[in-house]
């Protein structure tokens, strides 16, 4: 069996279907299995070990901690990415540390905030408890919970979400309009203004230019709904933001989620 878990683990680094297939078959064996994924990191490539992150987080082996905290040192930014969402969903003992100096390095390197790498380390750290997501009171006194258990906000208030982000040291990265219909929310055209940031200005040109453009993009929304809760048929828009605090970037909300505003569709 172990040199049949070794020659699997091998193949994770093999065309789709080959690791594919290897992947389901370590999945399957389960914690039998985790010592010789471990074993074999070191030799697979970029491929084999985001799959071999994806055997980890499926078994859910808390031997598989330290390798994961070895891999926030990869070359490959999407393997560290992957390590340290990982190391947050399986709860890993000892993982703060190492992630906040993952993080560093991301400053260090210059990586732009919202790059996928630091947007994953801000949620690995904010899932581990290392970070409180932000919300500025005015944000969170307009809240309410839309389609799929969404926040939302009726679109009416749009600009003044986005002045009260921007009040608070937020910078406003994307906004996105979705269609709500039978308790579901589906990407809808909005404005397209394809703006971006230089991350090498001071952080307050940041706030205030995110702040603008976003400004923008809300004359752009649709009509307001005048309800308490997004009806069949509503759009909403989402809307992602990031915070500096020092050396500090937390995220305004949960991993790859977003706040939400709706408004009647028309």
């Amino acid at each position: 069996m172990t040199s049949h878990i070794e020659t699997l683990v091998q193949q994770l680094d093999g065309k789709a279907d080959e690791s594919y297939d290897a992947r389901a078959e370590l999945i399957w064996i389960g914690a039998d299995a985790i010592p010789a994924v471990i074993h074999g990191l070191p030799s697979l490539g970029g491929f084999g070990r985001l799959t071999a992150i994806e055997v980890f987080e499926e078994v859910g082996d808390p031997r598989c901690g330290p390798a994961l905290i070895g891999l926030l040192d990869s070359d490959d930014p999407t393997v560290r990415e992957w390590a340290a969402m990982a190391l947050a969903s399986l709860k890993i003992d000892g993982a703060i540390e190492p992630l906040r100096r993952a993080y560093r390095a991301c400053l260090e390197r210059a990586t732009p905030p919202d790059w996928s790498e630091p947007g994953g380390i801000r949620w690995a750290l904010t899932e581990l408890g290392a970070r409180t997501p932000v919300v500025p009171p005015l944000t969170a006194r307009l809240r309410a919970t839309a389609a799929d258990n969404a926040p939302g906000w009726p679109s009416t208030h749009f600009a003044e979400i986005i002045n009260d982000l921007a009040d608070h040291a937020q910078v406003i990265l994307y906004s996105q309009f979705w269609r709500v219909d039978a308790g579901h929310t589906y990407g809808v055209s909005g404005p397209d203004l394809a703006w971006e940031l230089d991350w090498t200005a001071p952080w307050e040109h940041l706030v205030e230019e995110s702040r603008a453009w976003s400004l923008l993009e809300a004359s752009e929304a649709p009509p307001a709904a005048t309800s308490s809760s997004p009806p069949r048929g509503s759009t909403v828009s989402t809307v992602s933001t990031c915070t500096w605090r020092g050396d500090q970037c937390r995220p305004s909300t949960p991993r790859r989620s977003a706040t939400a505003m709706w408004s009647r569709a028309t």
